[in-house]
């Protein structure tokens, strides 16, 4: 039987909706590790499935680094503005652009394939697949620049 507890844990952990977290709750036998990767697989079949949506909509997100030697501008872009004005979706972008900051990557795509700064069990990929599992919309990194 899962607990209500276990759902409130396992959503709190990762932002994704009740109903997800108590189906992958149900298939990982309450294991709150297995759910989490079953959540993760899901994120990516979503992301998959919108992949041919349009962007329409987003936001632009800046990081200046302690003493600003180091800034960073991201534009991360999504299907309409009641999401791109979500302060979620916000935090997302400034925590894309603290990654860029951190680990200077060439392209969007060597970004996507990094471990997380602030999670190293997560890619920028994971974290955005999450991002477009909870939002159901496509989110893509557009463009960065760092100085």
């Amino acid at each position: 039987m899962i607990t209500a507890e276990q759902i409130k844990q396992l959503r709190d952990e990762t932002g994704v909706g009740v109903s997800l977290c108590r189906t992958a709750l149900e298939e990982a036998g309450g294991d709150r590790e297995k759910a989490k990767a079953i959540l993760a697989r899901r994120g990516a079949d979503a992301a998959a499935k919108k992949a041919d949506r349009a962007l329409g909509a987003g936001t632009v997100a800046a990081y200046l680094h302690q003493g600003g030697k180091v800034g960073v501008l991201v534009e991360l872009a999504s299907e309409t503005d009641f999401v791109s004005g979500n302060e979620e979706f916000k935090s997302l972008a400034h925590n894309i652009a603290m990654q860029v900051a951190a680990i200077n990557p060439a392209d969007v795509s060597l970004l996507l394939a990094s471990q997380f700064i602030k999670n190293p069990d997560q890619t920028i990929q994971t974290l955005i697949e999450g991002a477009i599992q909870k939002f159901g919309e496509k989110i893509k990194i557009v463009r960065f620049v760092r100085f």
